[in-house]
């Protein structure tokens, strides 16, 4: 009798006990699963066939976005990697990481810091570094690459291990590792945010509400940098395939927990406030424009904004600051000579590098991004050196983008209109696009949906895209009413694609 009863005890204390971890373990955790599940509507990426995490399957003829990425324009092309192609080498981000490590662990060390010590292990198994070593000739980050998907859940949910402003003046100009220290702003405020596991990145933080229009009375040069900017135009940039702006996740921030708590900045730690409203603010210490109203509060502590992460270290890839053409006046008065003088382009052909290459066109490829995106503050752009005159243009900082979503600014597709020039591949794209089953409003509305922040933009917005998608379709077609083809398309991608035709009604239309 007691060996049935022991029997019947034991099942009834394994039972307790399973039922105890389905309540409080299991269950909660399938959802917390099927939250994210529905924060995620797409299924995959730039590659078909990799889901992204946490992401339901979906019926190909609803997602959009997902149609978009299996057409054969944006499957990747097979070109054979060279010798130097890729940015950085394995071995040499290894080595600069373990110095790295070993100088970080030095300044803990003589600051009496003893908690985790920096290692390069951690870093070796990252997602930063798996980007950094994806970086080619050819682009930012390839097509069939999931990790890209998980750097940006990465920059959304990966713990803060410490907080600093950011200097963009020495940066842009090269004497600094890749924005690393900071020219403080009131008017332009962000962070820099250092990662365990050696990620950098910038935060922007929110400063206008998504439905906030630029007013018409404001220069370009003083608008707001607006957070959600930064990250629509990472989307954009991706579904356009250009792959040139660093990868962007929306972000909250506890700013007592995640900033102050975390900076070893004085003068950081010291513009923290409570405002009236018993909300966490605050602001830049620097010599101008850094006031209270220049602000930023959480509510109470939380405060969203952009994290845009970091390229390699200059020490390791370096870039070469170089003005735009056609960037504009800084004045109230001046005009450049592009606004002034219709022919300009006719001398910017004979300049070099501008007279041979790609870098025209690169530069156009620009102008019809930043004409997409409403950002009219281009002044100076940046390549990588080891690509030499024909590398990509870095497409960094678009937070003033998205400010306006009732007026298009043609002047910013001035490259376009005076050269009467466009990659071959670009105009396919944007020929894409325009058609109903792949309309850039539509793919735009549900990539933005991956983000912790969505919804990113107003539907305006959005539909202001299709809008100034036809009016760079219209200036395509004017060129080639007056030019020749061959003199209006280059053909960077041979005849593959031929069978798309250009007198088809998305560009007539």
């Amino acid at each position: 009798m007691w060996g049935v009863r022991s029997r019947f005890l034991i099942v009834l204390l394994f039972s307790t006990a399973f039922t105890i971890d389905l309540l409080f373990n299991i269950l909660p955790k399938l959802q917390q699963r099927s939250i994210r599940n529905l924060r995620c509507p797409c299924e995959e990426s730039f590659n078909s066939s990799a889901v992204l995490r946490g992401s339901p399957p979906l019926n190909t003829t609803l997602s959009k976005l997902r149609q978009l990425f299996s057409h054969p324009l944006y499957r990747e092309q097979k070109v054979a990697r060279g010798t130097g192609e890729p940015l950085v080498e394995k071995d040499d981000a290894v080595k600069y990481c373990n110095y790295k490590a070993k100088a970080a662990n030095r300044r803990r060390a003589r600051r009496g810091d003893t908690g985790t010590k920096y290692h390069s292990q951690v870093y070796l198994a990252s997602n930063w570094l798996k980007f950094h070593l994806a970086i080619d000739r050819y682009g930012l980050y390839p097509r069939l690459e999931p990790f890209i998907d998980d750097l940006l859940e990465d920059l959304a949910v990966v713990d803060i291990s410490e907080v600093d402003y950011t200097y963009d003046e020495k940066a842009l100009n090269g004497r600094c590792n890749c924005k690393e220290v900071v020219k403080p702003s009131g008017v332009h405020l962000k962070l820099l945010l250092k990662f365990q596991n050696f990620g950098k990145a910038i935060f922007k933080p929110m400063k206008q509400k998504r439905e906030d229009e630029t007013p018409a009375d404001v220069f370009y040069f003083v608008d707001i940098q607006r957070h959600n900017a930064e990250i629509a135009a990472f989307h954009l940039d991706r579904i356009l395939d250009f792959r040139r702006v660093p990868p962007v996740a929306g972000r909250k921030l506890n700013l007592s927990r995640e900033v102050r708590d975390l900076t070893r900045n004085e003068d950081l730690k010291g513009t923290f406030f409570i405002s009236p409203e018993n909300n966490v603010c605050f602001f830049a210490r620097c010599l101008y424009s850094c006031k209270t109203e220049y602000a930023v509060c959480g509510k109470p502590h939380l405060l969203e904004g952009s994290v845009s992460a970091f390229l390699p270290d200059l020490h390791i890839a370096q870039r070469e600051l170089i003005e735009n053409p056609w960037s504009r006046s800084y004045t109230f008065a001046d005009k450049k000579e592009w606004e002034t003088n219709p022919n300009y382009c006719e001398k910017i052909k004979r300049t070099p590098p501008y007279n041979t290459g790609s870098r025209l066109l690169n530069v156009i490829d620009m102008a019809i991004f930043d004409f997409l995106t409403g950002n009219m503050d281009r002044h100076h752009f940046e390549v990588f050196t080891k690509f030499g005159k024909d590398g990509y243009i870095i497409h960094f900082d678009n937070a003033r983008g998205f400010g306006k979503h009732s007026h298009d600014e043609l002047s910013i597709l001035a490259p376009l209109i005076q050269c009467c020039r466009i990659k071959k591949s670009t105009l396919l794209r944007l020929k894409l696009l325009s058609q109903p089953d792949y309309r850039l409003s539509d793919v735009m509305r549900e990539s933005l949906l991956h983000d912790a922040l969505s919804p990113v933009l107003t539907e305006p917005h959005l539909l202001a895209l299709d809008r100034r998608l036809q009016a760079v379709l219209k200036a395509v077609q004017k060129c080639l009413q007056q030019h020749r083809f061959d003199d209006v398309i280059k053909d960077d991608v041979g005849d593959e694609f031929d069978y798309m035709d250009f007198n088809s009604n998305a560009v007539a239309r």
